[in-house]
């Protein structure tokens, strides 16, 4: 595996836990402090480009033809509004994926050879942020990455969910990426007046320990809003609890990797 960069792949199959808002989010504050960050957007819905103020009618290449080998980072890649953040953006061309390249012995592989590119080495943070599913695309994003970052609302079937995305990851790791790794837990949607919300927080770090990150992204109106603007939360409204939490989580990710280093 090459390892010129860090790519982590952001991933639960069930929609909206908050997955597209922690990679805008998480990929804006880590560019904040400095760090090259590249989002790859593997989801036909497009909401990570959507929500970083790309337009629909701009995306002349996507993450489609980096796929496909038809084109490379250098190429695919979209400046945003956020220094040093880049975007590879998703069209509904990715809808056609799965079928044009079942037959492919190498269909699992595609993102990883492009990710392994020359043009690619110059990101220190590649994210990638996937359906809410399980499918190629999902496959090819967890076939490339070092890690994979799981965002889990703090809702009665979180657990439930959490085991289906283990045993995934576990699949994963026996038959296309051995070195795969869970680089952590992030607890999304969190209201602290909720008892059921505090009891699904203490359940999970029983139950992972020490890869349930300590920062908790709660529900938070500013966050949810910020899309509509085509900003991150963070460009939007700095201040608010839910901007605040993602730049913590920034921090925690960058210390788990420095430890990672000096193991």
């Amino acid at each position: 595996m090459f390892d010129r960069n860090r790519i982590i792949t952001i991933a639960n199959q069930k929609g909206g836990v908050g997955k597209t808002t922690t990679a805008i989010n998480l990929a804006t504050a880590l560019a904040a402090i400095g760090e090259r960050v590249l989002i790859v957007d593997l989801d036909p819905q497009g909401n990570a480009s959507t929500g970083l103020g790309i337009d629909r009618k701009d995306r002349k290449l996507s993450s489609y033809d980096l796929l496909m080998g038809y084109n490379d980072v250098q190429e695919t890649a979209m400046e945003t509004a956020v220094p040093n953040l880049f975007i590879v953006p998703s069209t509904m061309d990715l809808l056609g994926f799965e079928m044009e390249i079942s037959q492919s012995s190498d269909r699992a592989f595609k993102l990883r050879r492009a990710l392994g590119s020359d043009a690619a080495a110059s990101y220190s943070y590649i994210l990638v942020d996937c359906p809410p599913s399980f499918n190629l695309l999902t496959m090819n994003a967890m076939a490339a990455a070092h890690s994979v970052l799981v965002p889990l609302q703090c809702e009665f079937f979180a657990l439930e969910g959490l085991g289906q995305l283990l045993e995934t990851v576990d699949q994963v790791r026996r038959t296309v990426n051995p070195t795969l790794d869970i680089q952590g837990v992030v607890l999304t949607m969190f209201d602290a007046r909720n008892n059921l919300a505090q009891q699904v927080v203490t359940d999970v770090r029983s139950y992972l320990g020490d890869k349930v990150y300590h920062t908790l992204i709660p529900r938070n109106v500013r966050v949810s809003e910020a899309p509509s603007h085509g900003k991150p939360a963070i460009l939007y409204d700095l201040k608010c609890a839910g901007s605040q939490a993602y730049l913590q989580l920034a921090s925690e990710v960058i210390q788990r990797e420095r430890r990672r280093k000096a193991a």
